[in-house]
């Protein structure tokens, strides 16, 4: 199979094709702008072979992206380009419009005159996989304004979408996109919105690696308001394996949840990570501090800050066999040891223009 994945030089495009180099014969054509938050770094040279190619394309770019189903003509497409920061898209929304729904628009028009033209039997085979997330649903009721011993609502692939960002509603319109081209057109296409994910190789403006970077430097860890936002938390690795398990056997005109069933409050995140550094890392913490924790700084909230996103994951498990295999415990052990062992990848990004500053204050 051969398998078109934008935005491959991305946190979670990354992660899609280094799975599908390592545990499949599937060749990948990685299409990708290199924004700042793009790094080819994050496919080591080892998994490159002749079923790797790397394209340095804009999905917005019409023409190129034309030429790059032409000349590569693929089984299936992966579309997870995307401007994917909230704090970013409170501070500049027109970036997020201009990739997430023009972007959106110009691959699945490309997609669908190069899939009309196909043989019968490749059109019956070919699938526009659009990756998503679950802030289009809104938030959630959180804990602290129910009655004690109240069941939580979920997020479900029947919630109705109430985006409360630029990105989120940036993201929701390229998924209503993506269905009116399969309504309209016929375009075989899958629609999967994925909780927040964490794990190797994420761009250090998210909360994970932010907290692990500035833990490291002995520089304040902010956390937004109070810290009570609920959040759940996917390791990466799983959600590949999760997409890759959906392009191969996903029924076209579906949508799957994808969860890893640890939801967790902003704070106590933050509060795991330093532990883990006191234990891993305690040579490196400053002086000036007996534990990790003691950089926490609580910092003005981000405008809208949504209370609590949390997915019901059950329909990808008893349709396709998918199951997170890390919880929350492990996933975080892993990532905090990854950052420890690959200073090299992260400082050679922090010599960019990103300098572990605060986003999003919406002035």
């Amino acid at each position: 199979m051969k398998i078109l994945v934008t935005g491959g030089a991305g946190f979670i495009g990354s992660a899609v094709v280094r799975h599908l180099l390592e545990n499949t014969q599937d060749s990948v054509i990685n299409v990708d702008v290199l924004t700042y938050a793009g790094n080819t770094e994050s496919i080591p040279d080892e998994l490159k072979s002749d079923r790797y190619t790397f394209e340095q394309v804009d999905i917005c770019d019409a023409a190129e992206i034309k030429r790059v189903f032409e000349t590569h003509q693929p089984d299936a497409v992966m579309h997870l380009a995307a401007e994917s920061h909230v704090d970013r898209s409170i501070d500049g929304p027109g970036a997020f419009i201009q990739t997430n729904v023009v972007g959106t628009y110009t691959l699945l028009d490309a997609a669908r005159e190069y899939w009309q033209n196909l043989s019968q039997a490749r059109k019956a085979q070919f699938l526009f996989h659009h990756i998503s997330t679950d802030e289009v649903y809104g938030d959630l009721p959180h804990p602290d304004e129910l009655p004690s011993g109240s069941e939580l609502p979920l997020f479900t692939e029947d919630t109705p979408y109430a985006p409360s960002s630029p990105y989120s509603a940036s993201k929701a319109s390229s998924d209503h996109l993506v269905r009116s081209w399969q309504r309209t057109y016929g375009l075989p296409t899958v629609i999967t919105n994925c909780s927040n994910n964490y794990g190797p190789y994420h761009f250090p403006e998210k909360l994970v690696p932010h907290v692990i970077l500035n833990a490291l430097a002995g520089k304040p860890l902010p956390v937004y308001g109070d810290g009570s936002q609920i959040r759940d938390w996917l390791f990466v690795e799983d959600h590949a394996r999760a997409l890759c398990v959906v392009v191969k056997s996903g029924r076209v005109g579906e949508t799957f949840n994808i969860g890893g069933h640890n939801e967790k409050r902003n704070l106590d995140v933050v509060r795991t990570i330093c532990t883990l550094l006191d234990e891993l890392a305690p040579e490196q913490r400053s002086p000036d501090i007996s534990a990790y924790a003691d950089l926490i700084t609580f910092v003005k909230d981000r405008p809208g800050h949504d209370a609590r996103y949390a997915i019901d994951a059950s329909h990808i498990q008893k349709e396709l066999g998918w199951a997170p295999e890390e919880d929350f415990v492990s996933g975080m052990r892993k990532t905090v040891q990854w950052y420890l062992a690959n200073e090299s990848w992260w400082q050679r990004v922090l010599t960019g223009k990103y300098k572990l500053g605060r986003l999003g204050e919406g002035e």
